[in-house]
C-alpha cells in the first residue's frame, strides 16, 4: 500500500528542491513534479517528491484526519 501524506513547506532550496515538516520532522524532498512550490505552501508528499500542492483548509483537514487515525492505532 502506498500512502502520501499532506506536508507543509518550510524552506525552498535550489535545483527544485525543499525542506517540508511532518509532523515536526523535516525532511528535504524534490519539487521537480511541482515548480512553483514556496514556503508555507502545503503538498501532498509520497517517496520524497512533492506530488501537487494542496491549499490550506484541504491540507489541515487532512492533517486532522491522519492524526485521529494514528491517535487511535494500538
Amino acid at each position: 500500500m502506498c500512502l502520501a501524506l499532506p506536508v507543509q513547506v518550510i524552506q525552498c532550496l535550489p535545483e527544485n528542491r525543499g525542506v517540508i515538516n511532518l509532523a515536526g520532522v523535516h525532511r528535504e524532498i524534490s519539487f521537480a513534479l511541482v515548480p512553483d512550490v514556496e514556503v508555507g505552501d502545503y503538498v501532498i508528499m509520497h517517496v520524497g517528491y512533492a506530488l501537487a500542492k494542496l491549499d490550506q483548509a484541504e491540507a489541515e483537514k487532512n492533517i486532522a484526519l491522519f492524526n485521529e487515525m494514528f491517535s487511535e492505532a494500538p
